[in-house]
C-alpha cells in the first residue's frame, strides 16, 4: 500500500530526507490534515473522466490523492527545488505530469485544448495565497474552460468570493467571481493544519462555473470598469467614484442620467449595488455611449 504523504509525521520526513527550505516567497504551507484533503477531494467531485490541474503541488500530499480520483493530473510548481521531491514522492503513479512553471505565465487555455481535447478541466489546489486572486481571475478572464474551481485560500478572501451586496466583505472580488461562478464555502480550516503553520485562518471554496452568464450585459469590460471605480473609494457616492475614474468617457451628466434611469438614487454608494444593477448600468451607459 501506497504511504500517505499528508501526514504531519510523513511531511516532516520528506523534508528532512531533502534538506527542503521553504521559501517565504512562494508562500509555502504544506497541507497535513487528512480530513481537510478528503474534504477538498469529495467537494471538487473529481472522477476518472476528469482532467485536474492543480497548481502549487509542493511535496504531493493533494497531488496524491487527485491522482487516485482523475484521470490525469497536470500539477505546476514554480519552486524548482520541488521537482525532484514530487518526482520522487509521486512516482508510483503514471497519470501525474509535473511542469516546473510559473502558474500565471502558463497558457492555461491551450494546456486544457492539449490535455482534455477543449473539454472542460477542473482546478483543485492549495493555493499560495499571495497570488490567488490573480490566478482566480486569470482562470475566468482568459476563458480557459474550467468545470469548477475547489482551492484552499486565505479564509477573509473565500469570505469576500461570497459576500453579499451591503456587507462589509463585498467588492469587486465578490462580483467577479460571482459573474463567472457559483461560490461555495465548504470548510474552514485552522492554521494547525498545516507545515508550517500560517498565521491566520484558511478555508476550502468552490467555484461553480455558470452554464449561462447570470447577467446580460452588452460590454463585459466596461461593467468591470464600472466596479473597479466604484470600489476605488468605497467612502464616495457611486456618481463620485465613476466620475473620478472615467472622466475621460462620460461627464457627470450622463452619469447621472444613467444611474437614473435604472431607477437608482443618485446618492448611492457602489457597495449597494448588486451584479444586475452593475449589468443594468454598463447596459445603460453602452446604450448612450453607442
Amino acid at each position: 500500500m501506497i504511504e500517505r504523504i499528508a501526514t504531519p509525521k510523513k511531511t516532516k520526513e520528506i523534508i528532512s530526507t531533502y534538506g527542503f527550505a521553504f521559501q517565504k516567497k512562494f508562500g509555502q504551507n504544506f497541507l497535513v490534515d487528512r480530513h481537510v484533503l478528503n474534504k477538498i477531494i469529495e467537494a471538487s467531485h473529481i472522477t476518472k473522466d476528469d482532467v485536474v490541474i492543480e497548481i502549487g503541488p509542493g511535496i504531493g500530499s493533494l497531488t496524491q490523492e487527485l491522482a487516485e480520483h482523475a484521470k490525469q493530473v497536470i500539477a505546476i510548481e514554480i519552486d524548482q527545488q520541488l521537482i525532484p521531491i514530487l518526482e520522487d514522492t509521486l512516482s508510483a503513479y503514471d497519470n501525474i505530469t509535473i511542469l516546473n512553471e510559473d502558474v500565471l505565465k502558463v497558457d492555461l487555455v491551450k494546456l486544457a485544448k492539449e490535455t482534455n481535447n477543449g473539454k472542460p478541466i477542473k482546478v483543485v489546489a492549495n493555493l499560495p495565497y499571495y497570488i490567488t486572486t490573480p490566478i482566480i481571475m486569470g482562470l475566468f478572464e482568459s476563458h480557459v474552460p474550467v468545470e469548477s474551481i475547489t482551492v484552499m485560500v486565505q479564509k477573509e478572501v473565500a469570505d469576500r468570493m461570497k459576500a453579499d451586496p451591503g456587507t462589509k466583505d463585498f467588492g469587486a472580488l465578490s462580483l467577479a467571481v460571482q459573474y463567472y461562478s457559483k461560490p461555495y464555502i465548504v470548510a474552514n480550516v485552522p492554521p494547525n493544519c498545516f507545515m508550517p503553520r500560517p498565521k491566520i485562518g484558511s478555508a476550502v471554496i468552490r467555484l461553480t462555473g455558470h452554464t449561462s452568464k447570470p447577467v446580460d450585459v452588452k460590454d463585459e469590460k466596461l461593467m468591470f470598469r464600472l466596479i473597479r471605480a466604484s470600489f476605488g473609494q468605497r467612502r464616495k457616492t457611486l456618481i463620485n467614484s465613476l466620475y473620478n475614474h472615467l472622466k475621460d468617457m462620460y461627464d457627470k451628466e450622463r452619469l447621472k442620467e444613467a444611474i437614473e434611469s435604472i431607477g437608482l438614487q443618485i446618492n448611492i454608494r457602489g457597495e449597494a449595488l448588486s451584479l444586475e444593477a452593475f449589468a443594468a448600468l454598463a447596459n445603460a451607459l453602452y446604450e448612450r455611449h453607442s
